[in-house]
């Protein structure tokens, strides 16, 4: 695959904004019948029992130096903010868990100018703000959101972004001799039997009481083999070749979609969506400029 080339990683991002742009309507069907932490386990133990064969196949690449970063991309880049985005979502509209998402490159900067000693770049930062202003405008225009709603679970999102950031800098500073199928299926080892064992802790009665709840379960199947498995794959072997930093961007790009659906779902674009689009493909592009 041409992961070196720029039209290659570009469509990458696109491919993962849309996916996990469409994550947050997964989540949400989910809720109606699944508790927010048994959703977030069914999801993170589906997206492991995906993986099952391919953790199995590269248990043999398995170091012991690599086992605390593949724990921080398991634990920290997937399990814990699967659990924090169910959490947040039964207490905020999706408006603002996308809003709050949009922070992920700036604790990703962060992180590596603190902990990775990454290189500052001013082009770079400019790159940042100018997406996330056109993030943060697509995803308010038309909306009434109500920021004296911002409360601990709207932090929940805020508190995920932060291991997204820790999370990508750790894959892209000690796991680029591994595989992106192997970084993913060796981290997914570990989490899919944490998730097994909280689950069976859960009580499933009510859900079972449900109307349509194999429907919803559906959907939190989708977002687990899709949304998690298939998605983390592409990210964890798209990191190896582009900046943490770029990579993080796709969270920018995720609004864009979220725009799609509401086309599809017969509201109107305006000029004005245009115009944040535009920012966003731009900072994206400042970003990944050399």
């Amino acid at each position: 695959m041409h992961w070196k080339k720029p039209w290659f990683q570009i469509s990458i991002l696109i491919l993962l904004a849309f996916v996990w742009g469409s994550s947050f309507i997964l989540m949400k069907i989910g809720l109606k019948s699944f508790s927010s932490e048994q959703a977030a386990g069914i999801r993170m133990l589906l997206a492991s029992l995906v993986l099952l064969p391919y953790s199995i196949k590269n248990l043999k690449f398995l170091q012991r130096k690599d086992l605390p970063s593949l724990l921080v991309a398991g634990f920290v880049g997937s399990f814990i903010p699967a659990f924090l985005f169910t959490k947040a979502q039964t207490q905020i509209d999706s408006a603002l868990a996308g809003m709050l998402n949009s922070l992920t490159p700036l604790f990703t900067l962060l992180v590596g100018i603190l902990f990775f000693k990454t290189k500052f770049k001013w082009l770079q930062t400019i790159g940042l703000v100018v997406g996330l202003i056109g993030a943060l405008g697509l995803i308010t225009s038309g909306k009434e959101l109500n920021f004296g709603s911002i409360n601990s679970y709207a932090l929940l999102i805020v508190l995920a972004t932060s291991f997204y950031g820790i999370n990508i800098n750790t894959i892209k500073a000690k796991l680029s001799h591994l595989s992106g199928v192997q970084i993913t299926s060796l981290s997914f080892f570990f989490t899919g039997p944490a998730a097994l064992i909280y689950l069976l802790t859960t009580d499933f009665q009510p859900v079972f009481a449900t109307p349509n709840w194999p429907l919803h379960f559906l959907a939190l199947a989708a977002l687990g083999i899709i949304g998690t498995a298939m998605a983390m794959l592409l990210m964890n072997s798209l990191i190896r070749h582009i900046s943490a930093v770029y990579a993080s961007s796709v969270t920018y790009i995720i609004p864009i979609f979220a725009i799609f659906w509401g086309v599809v779902d017969g509201e109107n674009i305006t000029l004005l969506h245009l115009t944040y689009m535009s920012g966003i493909l731009l900072g994206v592009y400042l970003i990944n400029k050399k």
